[in-house]
């Protein structure tokens, strides 16, 4: 969020079509306040928060439907910082996390914000799976080992390597990204076996999310001239003894969003019970 709220921009996030019974938000660099009553109030009409845990810039809400109170059976969050302060105070990288189980179904959800450029690849790797090991580990009951579903979110801050900026922004504008993706350093990492195993991701058929000058849908102009990036990402992992089926109906960037330096990514997940006809 670059520290930013722009009301308008969170409108645009959370949409105006709820057809969903869960929708979580994992943000980061927040502002300290007033982010919560923003998206209670955009989304008062259909849903209610649920939930909600922050680490300083790093924050994730939970909202359902009205109805869906009823579905939940218990609820607990978690924390776990990596890396201090990322070199500006309070900018803290790590991981909020929440387990729900709803209506039977055990899920759990993680926002995080990775260490930062290129040459980082393997810091980032160690802190996924610091954070893997280290969330609800305090607790008698491993809520993130026993989960049906397990969804990642946030600035994983993997980045695009192998290419400089100008090639990389030529192939963008010619709507020739897909050729970006062989050197996306997340998918070089997953493909090794070194980070995420077991989880799915869509297809990265949306432009980098990063970085773009504040305020446009133009890359950095800075002087760093940054090498765009898909640094925010959505995956998630299905236990395969769980009964479940996710069903990924939409992976996208939400290009309109202007107030950072980032775009914001939304994925559409509908789980099914194996076997059920709803």
């Amino acid at each position: 969020m670059n520290s930013k709220m722009s009301v308008q921009d969170v409108r645009k996030l959370v949409g105006s079509d709820r057809k969903f019974d869960l929708l979580v938000l994992g943000l980061q660099e927040a502002p300290k306040s007033g982010v919560a009553q923003v998206l209670q109030e955009a989304m008062a009409d259909t849903h209610i928060l649920l939930c909600q845990k922050t680490m300083q810039s790093l924050q994730m809400y939970l909202f359902g439907a009205k109805s869906s109170e009823s579905y939940i059976r218990e609820m607990k969050v978690d924390k776990h910082a990596v890396g201090g302060c990322g070199g500006v105070i309070g900018r803290k990288k790590g991981a909020v996390a929440m387990y729900i189980n709803f209506s039977g179904i055990r899920m759990v959800f993680v926002s995080c914000h990775l260490a930062a450029h290129e040459r980082k690849v393997e810091k980032r790797n160690s802190e996924c799976q610091h954070i893997t090991h280290s969330l609800f580990s305090k607790n008698d009951i491993h809520y993130a080992k026993s989960a049906d579903i397990t969804v990642w979110l946030g600035d994983l801050n993997y980045r695009l390597e192998g290419i400089s900026s100008m090639p990389a922004r030529k192939m963008i504008e010619e709507n020739r990204q897909s050729k970006l993706r062989d050197k996306d350093q997340l998918l070089q990492e997953a493909e090794k076996g070194q980070v995420f195993n077991g989880y799915c991701e869509g297809t990265l058929s949306f432009k980098p999310t990063y970085k773009y000058n504040v305020g446009s849908s133009n890359y950095d102009t800075s002087y760093k001239i940054r090498v765009p990036s898909w640094t925010d990402r959505i995956l998630f992992k299905v236990d395969q003894s769980s009964g479940l089926d996710a069903i990924l109906s939409s992976y996208e960037a939400l290009d309109c969003v202007r107030s950072s330096d980032h775009k914001p990514v939304k994925a559409h997940l509908c789980l099914k019970v194996r076997g059920a006809n709803a």
